[in-house]
């Protein structure tokens, strides 16, 4: 299929909110989708850190809305870290799953999910909007395979999943965080990859892809030099391209540009000690963040 039909169609917007939109002035408290996501999911539970991601505020279409509040509870999952999760269960299904850690507006990820129906993706973002388009699309084209996880991806990995649970970890085009004092704020780490590693089934690829060359060249250090991981390229470098990463829309305007993107590939070796919780998790220590980071 192409990237195309994956494309939510653009919606009139309503000129007022006396004509019978979603759209309405909401009481103080008032949750924006009652019925959909939390706008703080983990709430106060836990210990504040450096996140990795910044939250972005921008208009929700009709369309989105509607798919927010009707399908959340089907296919949506608030990452409050209260409880662990069966997969299985999740999905309704004994498929393998991948967790997809940022998909933007989730078009590639409504194609990878067409395209490759026995495989299971958790998608999580804290980008409302996206969150919807993502849910539409699942809709319109059938995708049962699709689960959609709002809130802190960290959380997740450390409070809800079971180890080796997971068969992938997908993260496409992270924030680079190019400013030097941020650049602890990158998610691709070494203690975020000895968490990843204990949630993972050995031979589990991670697979990331960035357009930011000084980041590449870190995840590529952070990678090699990780004892759970192995590059599954013989020369140790990038990856080709898979082909079941879509090239999206954005990406190809990048590549017109002269823009270079690095993917890389690295599997979860086999010799992870039979209790993968004795790895360095982050955050068991309070870590408070500072404004300018």
């Amino acid at each position: 299929m192409s990237e195309s039909s994956f494309t939510a169609p653009e919606e009139p917007q309503p000129a007022s909110p006396t004509d019978g939109s979603l759209r309405h002035t909401r009481a103080k408290g008032e949750p924006r989708f009652p019925d959909g996501p939390k706008a703080d999911p983990a709430g106060s539970h836990f210990e504040r850190r450096i996140r990795s991601f910044q939250p972005r505020r921008s208009r929700v279409t009709a369309g989105q809305a509607d798919a927010l509040q009707r399908l959340w509870p089907k296919w949506g999952l608030d990452i409050d870290g209260q409880r662990t999760i069966d997969l299985a269960e999740l999905f309704g299904s004994d498929l393998p799953v991948v967790l997809e850690i940022g998909f933007g507006m989730g078009e590639a990820t409504a194609q990878m999910a067409a395209e490759d129906p026995e495989t299971g993706i958790l998608a999580v973002d804290v980008h409302t909007p996206g969150q919807g388009n993502l849910l539409n699309l699942a809709d319109r084209n059938g995708l049962s395979n699709i689960r959609v996880g709002n809130g802190d991806a960290i959380i997740l990995l450390r409070e809800m999943l079971q180890p080796e649970s997971l068969s992938g970890l997908r993260v496409y085009f992270p924030d680079p965080w190019p400013k030097k004092r941020h650049r602890k704020r990158r998610l691709i780490q070494p203690e975020f990859l000895s968490l990843v590693a204990t949630r993972l089934k050995p031979g589990a690829l991670v697979h990331c892809a960035t357009d930011w060359e000084p980041y590449a060249e870190q995840m590529l250090e952070v990678l090699s030099a990780h004892p759970d991981f192995e590059n599954t390229q013989p020369d140790g470098g990038y990856a080709p391209r898979p082909d079941f990463r879509p090239l999206t829309r954005f990406e190809g305007q990048g590549l017109d540009k002269g823009h270079v993107v690095n993917d890389l590939l690295f599997r979860r070796v086999q010799h992870l000690v039979d209790h993968p919780d004795q790895h360095q998790q982050p955050d068991q220590k309070p870590e408070q963040q500072s404004v300018d980071g």
